[in-house]
């Protein structure tokens, strides 16, 4: 009997739970099935954003380290410039005052030179008048002599007074002749009244070569023995200062022109008496 009772309660247990069962349809189940592979879809998508977005992350946190890095050193820079600014902002005054000393002195230095220039020009066109107006007056002395091949000219700031030697020697001597003498009286006095002026006496020869003169060996020989013989009528019988001139011989190496014809040779054949200012004043400017 209890038994029996057992049974009729498990048997109405078992239709009251199927009963309470719903029975679901197939199409409702199909709509859950894919609404559960939708979510599961999702989820994954999210999880592959998430994985990506943390790989930016990661990326960005590294670029910024690196942006702070550079950051830092631009700002070291900018710090060390600064300083320099700072250092030659506080220098510059000392150096714009050096840079104004030294050109103040520049400009000194400059309006002497000027100066001086201007007294050297002064000199020279002293110079050139004083040469101009001497040559003058040997011109207006010597007139007599020169168309006996004397001439009077200016060269570099000199006056040359050339004397053919025929108008001084007779051929291979070295012994002044009379009408030599007489122009070299003439060349003494304007000489005496310009003691400003140093004179010099070259000899000068053709290039024919000396045969049977004695003693005089070569033309420089013939060359110097001629200014010497000048020289010695100039300061021993026309009494000019022995201090103010000197002689010197050429021989035949400065012609006035070249060529072996009787004409040129004759012309290279010549004593030149060369009358140049004393310079002194000059020197000593330019020293």
């Amino acid at each position: 009997m209890r038994k029996t009772s057992y049974s009729v309660i498990t048997l109405f247990l078992f239709i009251g739970l199927f009963a309470s069962c719903v029975v679901m349809s197939p199409k409702k189940y199909n709509a859950i099935i894919a609404q559960k592979d939708s979510l599961s879809l999702g989820w994954e998508n999210a999880r592959m954003k998430i994985t990506s977005l943390e790989e930016i992350i990661s990326g960005l946190k590294s670029d910024s380290t690196l942006l702070q890095a550079k950051i830092t050193d631009l700002e070291d820079k900018i710090k060390g410039m600064n300083d320099s600014f700072t250092s030659l902002r506080s220098n510059s005054s000392s150096e714009i005052s050096k840079l104004e000393a030294n050109l103040k002195k520049l400009e000194a230095d400059l309006q002497k030179r000027e100066a001086r220039l201007r007294e050297v020009e002064d000199i020279l066109r002293k110079r050139d008048e004083a040469t101009n107006a001497l040559k003058n007056k040997l011109q207006k002395a010597l007139l007599g002599f020169q168309q006996s091949g004397l001439t009077v000219d200016i060269r570099n700031g000199k006056v040359y007074v050339s004397l053919t030697d025929k108008l001084l020697f007779s051929s291979g001597s070295i012994v002044i002749d009379e009408k030599g003498k007489l122009a070299l009286r003439e060349l003494a006095k304007v000489l005496k009244t310009q003691p400003e002026i140093n004179i010099s006496v070259e000899g000068h020869t053709d290039n024919q070569r000396v045969v049977n003169l004695g003693q005089i060996k070569d033309n420089w020989d013939l060359s110097v023995l001629r200014a010497t013989s000048v020289v010695r009528f100039l300061t021993e019988t026309e009494k000019i200062e022995n201090g103010r001139i000197t002689a010197t011989g050429k021989g035949e190496y400065q012609p006035i022109e070249e060529g072996s014809s009787s004409e040129v040779r004759s012309r290279n054949r010549r004593i030149e008496i060369v009358l140049s200012p004393k310079l002194d004043e000059l020197y000593n400017l330019i020293k």
